[in-house]
C-alpha cells in the first residue's frame, strides 16, 4: 500500500526542458501542488520567489546542479532527474552537492514512492538517501554492470552507513 499522505498537498516545483517528462510527473504527482518550469531562468526565479517543499530537477536541459544550489540555499529539498546524465559520477556528484536523492528518468514512473522515502526519512532525522540504493540499486547494476561503484570506492563505502 502506497503512503501518498506524506505528499497530500506539497508544493512541488518540477524544472525540466522535455514537456512531456514535466506532464507524466504531473500526472503521477496528482496528490501534490505541481509548478513547473521548462528553463533554467524560470526554476531560478520560482526558487528564489515562493516556497516549495520539493524541487525535482532535470540535470542536464536546465542547468540542474546550478539550480540545486538555489535549492540548498532556499533550503527546498531536491531530487535529481536525468537520463543523458545517468552516470556514476552524477549520483556521486549530486550526492556530494546536497541533492535527496537521484532518480533516472527511465525509473520517475515510482517518484511518488521516492518523494515518501525522502519526506519518511526528515520526519525520521534519517539521510534522505537511506532507501536510495534498496530502490535503485539493481537499476544501476543492470546498467552499468556488476562493478559500477569501483570508480568511488570510498564514497560508496561510506554510502552503505548513511
Amino acid at each position: 500500500m502506497e503512503k501518498k499522505d506524506l505528499l497530500d498537498g506539497k508544493k512541488i516545483l518540477i524544472v525540466d526542458d522535455e514537456s512531456d517528462i514535466l506532464e507524466v510527473l504531473e500526472d503521477l504527482l496528482t496528490m501534490c501542488n505541481v509548478v513547473t518550469a521548462t528553463t533554467f531562468d524560470e526554476g531560478k526565479i520560482l526558487l528564489e520567489s515562493e516556497y516549495f517543499d520539493l524541487a525535482i530537477l532535470d540535470i542536464m536541459g536546465v542547468n540542474g546542479y546550478e539550480l540545486l544550489n538555489i535549492a540548498n540555499k532556499e533550503k527546498v529539498t531536491s531530487v535529481m532527474l536525468t537520463a543523458a546524465a545517468l552516470s556514476p559520477d552524477n549520483i556521486v556528484k549530486s550526492h556530494k552537492n546536497g541533492a535527496a536523492f537521484f532518480v533516472p528518468k527511465p525509473e520517475m514512473i515510482d517518484i511518488v514512492s521516492y518523494l515518501n522515502d525522502i519526506l519518511e526519512a526528515e520526519e525520521k532525522g534519517k539521510s534522505t538517501w537511506w532507501r536510495w540504493y534498496d530502490r535503485l540499486g539493481a537499476f544501476y547494476e543492470k546498467r552499468f554492470g556488476p562493478d559500477w561503484q569501483k570508480d568511488d570506492k570510498a564514497f560508496w563505502t561510506k554510502f552503505t552507513y548513511i
